[in-house]
């Protein structure tokens, strides 16, 4: 489904410096020099081989949505001069955005979006891109592994209450993006379409004079098909217990503490001893990509991850920055710049992007100053914003097919989740 554009102002949602460069520009006669800005990476996360772009479509929005009315130029009234507020209350974005699609692999160096206008219109969008950024690609990167090593078996988003409430609907958007089957959050499924699921707590359990009445009331009210917990009191009693009340029709049970390898192979042994072979086995609990991993051989049909995903599975960010590359000089052309600080050095000039893909396996990552790309190259920025107007707007399910389509391609060792170098060098051409 498409997303359409937010309604509340995203102009404040900024930092104070974004304004006063703006107003120090503005007097100066620098702000309508034409720009280029990029974001990327310049490192991996540690031990991570690849990152995954998402969030294309909340910038998107939120860009459509940067306006500053009445009330935000009240906000700005003891920040900015007279002149800025005139200038920020005709604001509109004129520039042009270039990036990678959403749900497409990213690693080191990789101009994951492009950014060209006028440094006044282009320098005010920084805060609000690498926020949405790096918040929603940390999540989908983290969540890609998870999917990645659970092997098919269904992932289902759960961390609605391990983070704020906004990142828990933006969390479970970006999760979807990179593979997982659902979410719990229901505003989520309401805003950006993502496929929710839910059956019940251990205080449902609780609240009835005994599990089996939990049970019967359950199913009563969902059917036979739904998932019972079963870790309230003792497993094996509950699985007897659900199979019971049930029949051995019961969709699933859920087990949500304790050794889950262990415990998995005991109730697949009970379930199947109940005649109840098609009933299946979710586990929760303080999951991540590693414990995942540790349950491919266990008798398990699904995954829910909550604090580990929602926390980017110990990188919260994926350290997207965003560089001014290239200015008008004064023939009117753009002429690259760059800083040179140490350990923060940046590359000068407009690029582009391409990834050389040899027999569907990808080899490298080539970035290059020029749009002409090589023969077995596939191009990576898309058009995403033309002359001020949104033209790259996408149903999410077209980025979830996507980074399918570019997991594929990686050599098979990312399926490890042993640390190591990036998945393919990068290729300065």
């Amino acid at each position: 489904m498409s997303e359409p554009p937010t309604a509340v102002s995203t102009a404040l949602l900024t930092d104070h410096y974004e304004l006063t460069m703006l107003q120090a520009a503005l007097a100066s006669g620098t702000a309508s020099r034409r720009c280029v800005f990029e974001v990327f990476a310049r490192r991996l996360p540690e031990g991570r081989r690849y990152g995954v772009v998402a969030g294309t479509g909340r910038v998107l929005d939120a860009l459509e949505a940067f306006r500053f009315g009445p009330a935000e130029l009240d906000a700005l009234a003891d920040v900015v001069d007279e002149r800025t507020l005139a200038w920020l209350a005709d604001h509109r974005f004129t520039g042009d955005v270039w990036g990678y699609g959403e749900g497409e692999v990213h690693v080191a160096d990789s101009p994951v979006l492009v950014v060209e206008g006028t440094f006044a219109e282009a320098v005010l969008l920084e805060t609000l891109v690498l926020s949405i950024l790096n918040h929603d690609s940390a999540i989908a990167a983290a969540a890609s592994r998870m999917t990645l090593v659970a092997g098919g078996r269904p992932c289902i988003e759960m961390g609605s209450r391990r983070t704020h409430e906004e990142a828990a609907v933006a969390a479970a958007r970006a999760a979807y993006v990179a593979g997982f089957a659902a979410s719990s959050n229901l505003a989520a499924r309401q805003r950006h379409g993502v496929p929710t699921t839910g059956t019940s707590a251990h205080a449902f359990t609780l609240l009835h004079d005994s599990e089996t009445d939990a049970f019967r009331a359950q199913v009563a009210s969902l059917g036979t098909g739904t998932t019972l917990l079963v870790d309230t009191y003792d497993v094996a009693e509950a699985v007897r217990r659900g199979v019971e009340v049930a029949g051995p029709g019961l969709g699933a049970v859920r087990i949500d503490s304790g050794d889950l390898g262990v415990l998995a192979v005991e109730v697949r042994r009970e379930l199947d001893a109940l005649g109840a072979h098609d009933t299946r086995i979710v586990v929760t609990s303080d999951l991540d990509e590693h414990a995942i991993a540790a349950l491919a051989a266990a008798p398990v049909d699904g995954y829910g991850v909550g604090t580990r995903l929602v926390t980017g599975s110990g990188h919260p960010t994926c350290g997207f920055v965003y560089k001014l590359v290239a200015r008008e000089g004064a023939d009117g052309g753009l002429e690259p710049v760059a800083k040179r600080s140490p350990h923060k050095a940046s590359t000068g000039g407009r690029k582009w992007a391409g990834r050389r893909v040899v027999g569907g396996r990808a080899q490298a990552e080539v970035i290059r100053r020029s749009p002409d790309l090589g023969p077995d190259e596939r191009p990576l920025l898309l058009p995403l914003v033309c002359e001020g107007e949104v033209v790259g707007r996408e149903p999410l399910e077209a980025a979830r097919a996507r980074h399918a389509a570019s997991v594929a391609e990686l050599p098979v060792a990312v399926r490890s989740m042993a640390r190591g170098e990036q998945a393919i060098p990068t290729e300065h051409a």
